[in-house]
């Protein structure tokens, strides 16, 4: 019976406990601002202190005219979540690893900003 019951509280705490675990956000928050023909996605880093290098600190779409602050292009559009949609809003890191990912894209071409970035997707925000 003794057994029962520390059984019976040690799981219930375990679930507490990862119930209560709030969820891993990312160093970064950005906004998918374009998604152009061919995967060539633009996004823009809404909040985090990401160094300035790695990103256009400001770009304009000369399809559009629209400018955008603090934005980049994804390095690896293939491995990018196909649910994200142009205005949704995510947290991410950046993939620092160095192995190429395979990623076939078509030559069709889409003005993206001149710098790129390598990112892990670990929350979107609905």
């Amino acid at each position: 019976m003794l057994r029962v019951i520390l059984v019976s509280i040690a799981s219930a705490f375990l679930l507490s406990a990862s119930v209560c675990k709030p969820k891993a956000k990312g160093a970064y928050k950005g906004r998918l601002e374009i998604a152009g023909v061919c995967m060539h996605y633009t996004v823009s880093v809404l909040e985090g202190n990401i160094d300035t290098s790695k990103t256009d600190a400001e770009w304009t779409d000369e399809q559009t005219g629209k400018t955008y602050k603090k934005a980049f292009t994804l390095d690896d559009p293939c491995g990018f979540p196909k649910d994200i949609h142009v205005g949704d809003e995510f947290y991410f890191n950046i993939d620092t690893s160095t192995y190429p990912k395979p990623c076939t894209q078509c030559e069709a071409f889409y003005p993206t900003p001149g710098k790129s970035l390598r990112i892990i997707v670990t929350d979107v925000l609905r």
